[in-house]
């Protein structure tokens, strides 16, 4: 386990790399990590940005797609659960239109990831179920995490990963769909067996670059927030889900790198929630 001291000493180095937008080397290389020591890391850089001004706003949830992880972090035994960064007022953009834009100034390896994002309308109960999960619910949206790599090459372990942002950048948030009590009660899975395509243009012609399936995000992303919900249970230091919170629930596609002079476009099928165009500058 991580003394305090090495534990903020780390907090400080990751976020002194992503102001600079500069590439650091594995902490884990320099000191043998578990994913206790990464969340520790993790709750000393929410206090310190709190101190600053900043205001945690939510969660995201990561590697909730085994196929999808980079193979240095495929390759190692780690538990079959997602795992959660917070997000912050200054993280998350909310679009007009379900359009954007987006500077990709400061960014490293910036890379794009489809999402379906939830707003809880209340806090679940400590033992609750899926069904009670989708019921606290209060409205759910289409958006476009961009995900970024302080180490070379992508070449990240589990423990780093979670310990430097959850590799989260922006949120890009689309329109938001109120949910009635009908719709909570078979989200999980209409959600299951919905789609996303992903095009990318850097002219006037757009290119499919992938799709992916709403059942590969841990069975449906009401059961990514379930398997959150049940993951801080079990660790005393993390605040429980709480009413207000924005949780995005994980890609349902791999990584696309982007860069400036793209349009990434996206679009559903199965549920009806509109796309999103996101340029990068």
């Amino acid at each position: 386990m991580l003394l305090s001291s090495q534990a903020n000493r780390y907090a400080h180095q990751l976020l002194a790399a992503r102001l600079n937008g500069q590439q650091i080397p594995l902490l884990s290389a320099e000191n043998p990590m578990n994913l206790a020591d990464a969340y520790e890391i993790a709750h000393c850089i929410m206090q310190i940005r709190t101190a600053q001004g900043e205001t945690a706003v939510g969660r995201k949830i990561g590697f909730s797609d085994r196929h999808l992880w980079p193979k240095s972090i495929a390759e190692q035994t780690v538990p079959e659960a997602p795992y959660w960064a917070y997000i912050y007022d200054d993280t998350v953009r909310h679009t007009e239109e379900n359009r954007g834009l987006q500077s990709l100034a400061g960014a490293i390896s910036p890379r794009l990831e489809p999402n379906i994002v939830f707003r809880l309308a209340a806090s679940p109960r400590p033992d609750a179920s899926v069904e009670d999960i989708a019921e606290c619910i209060e409205w759910m949206a289409h958006g476009i995490e961009i995900v970024d790599c302080l180490f070379p090459e992508w070449n990240t372990q589990a423990a780093d990963a979670i310990a430097a942002f959850g590799l989260h950048g922006t949120l890009i948030v689309g329109e938001a769909k109120v949910l009635s009590a009908a719709s909570r009660s078979n989200l999980a899975s209409v959600l299951a067996q919905s789609t996303v395509s992903v095009s990318c243009s850097e002219a006037e012609e757009f290119t499919l670059c992938g799709a992916g399936l709403g059942s590969d995000v841990l069975g449906s992303p009401v059961h990514a927030l379930w398997k959150l919900h049940q993951l801080l249970q079990k660790q005393a230091q993390s605040k429980p889900l709480q009413a207000g919170e924005i949780i995005a629930t994980g890609a349902w596609t791999a990584a696309f790198p982007v860069r400036p002079g793209q349009t990434w476009t996206t679009a559903f099928s199965g549920i009806s929630l509109p796309g999103l165009t996101l340029s990068f500058v």
